[in-house]
């Protein structure tokens, strides 16, 4: 059902589709539903919005319009519906249901029976009340506007799941009518006002973050923590406080992610240390390394294993080869580095003419100083040594040292000092 307008959240968007983790609450529900292989899906609307933000082919759509509560929206649903079998009940931003919990509302429609999920609240205000009579038995539903004192005092409330043989729903529907506070045709005689989104991305991250931890990850926070997709992590991963990670992110084995960084659609290899502030985005990064802080590493970037990318860094579309250092205050984009270069502080890559990108090669075993323009496209050939504070548009010549002053030069014969 996912036809609300959502009045408690004062928006114009239509509450299925505000954000939970990432993605819209119907979404979380619809991966949810798939996991229980049902034979269909339908998804009752009111706002265009909500059909085109679904384009998938397994979904079938009923109009409800007006909304004229849940009990017309199962209505329309079941226009669509196959006749025979059970038919589940879900509200489109309910997104926290477990599918073993749901197998299990289903397992006992599958007898005949109306199955319902309810749960007992500390403070169950905004919520029907479910009304049971001496032995037990559900007798009604009472909606918190339509309930007697007596009934507000009962703690167990209706979550809005519920299950039931599909031919049994359209009997049941005839006998609804309207007369109630709202004029509208309930369900089951009540709709349970929804939950503040933000506490419903408090508790869908606490979850996740107990998932976590019951993998053996290590969480400096568990209540600070966001993840707004999906995050695998090998063993013996740690992550510190205020981190978040969004779309597909794989953390391998040992991988240390330090405070406040935003991690989206991810690949770290195995050892790699992410210092703080780093943000790190459609890339993938090596085994053993070490990245930040405060280093920014753009779409289409690949680094190897090994490679340090320091504070204030930023790396964008490039390859960075297997233990090549760009550690201070460097630009790097549209570039190919190759293995064991080090790039001085300062250094950028001048990749954009005011009208196209153009790409940087840096071959192997290349060593770059400090505040060094590379005016692409431009090649340094391997074994190459660039001095500080050079402007460099011509190719670099390998196995030698080239300075730039007024004009770009090559001194034959040079030999790169060696550590003793």
């Amino acid at each position: 059902l996912a036809a609300g307008v959502g009045k408690r959240m004062r928006s114009a968007l239509p509450k299925v589709l505000h954000a939970l983790g990432g993605r819209p609450l119907l979404a979380h529900v619809l991966a949810t539903v798939r996991t229980l292989e049902p034979r269909s899906i339908c998804v009752v609307y009111a706002d265009d919005a909500v059909r085109k933000s679904f384009p998938d082919p397994d979904l079938k759509w009923a109009l409800q319009n007006p909304p004229n509560g849940t009990g017309d929206a199962l209505a329309q649903a079941l226009r669509v519906l196959e006749s025979d079998g059970v038919t589940l009940v879900l509200f489109g931003a309910d997104p926290l249901a477990s599918a073993i919990t749901l197998g299990k509302v289903i397992d006992c429609a599958r007898a005949g029976a109306l199955s319902l999920l309810t749960i007992e609240l500390d403070d169950p205000t905004g919520y029907g009340r479910i009304v049971r009579d001496e032995r037990g038995k559900v007798v009604s539903i009472a909606e918190e506007k339509d309930a007697s004192t007596r009934q507000r005092a009962i703690r167990e409330i209706n979550t809005g799941v519920m299950a039931a043989p599909t031919d049994a729903f359209r009997r049941w529907l005839a006998k609804i009518d309207n007369k109630n506070s709202s004029g509208e045709y309930y369900l089951t005689d009540v709709i349970a006002l929804k939950r503040d989104l933000a506490e419903l991305e408090r508790l869908y991250q606490r979850a996740q973050a107990g998932a976590l931890l019951d993998a053996g990850v290590t969480l400096a926070d568990p209540a600070r923590i966001d993840v707004r997709g999906q995050l695998t992590c090998g063993s013996d991963v740690s992550i510190d406080v205020g981190c978040i990670f969004e779309g597909e992110v794989s953390l391998a084995d040992n991988v240390v992610i330090g405070a406040h960084c935003v991690i989206r659609n991810v690949s770290v290899g195995g050892g790699t240390f992410v210092a703080p502030f780093s943000h790190i985005e459609d890339a993938a990064i090596g085994a053993r390394c070490r990245v930040g802080p405060y280093a920014r590493i753009r779409p289409g970037t690949l680094l190897g294993d090994e490679v340090h990318i320091g504070n204030f860094v930023e790396i964008k579309a490039s390859a960075i080869g297997v233990r090549s250092k760009v550690n201070h205050l460097a630009y790097v984009g549209d570039a190919t580095v190759g293995r064991d270069v080090n790039v001085g502080a300062g250094t950028i890559t001048c990749n954009y003419d005011g009208a196209n990108k153009h790409r940087t090669v840096i071959e192997d075993d290349v060593h770059i100083g400090s505040d060094t323009q590379l005016i692409a496209p431009v090649t340094v050939r391997q074994g190459a040594t660039i001095g500080a504070g050079a402007t460099i548009s011509k190719e670099v010549p390998a196995g030698q040292l080239t300075i730039s002053q007024n004009k770009q030069i090559t001194i034959p014969g040079w030999k790169r000092p060696r550590k003793g």
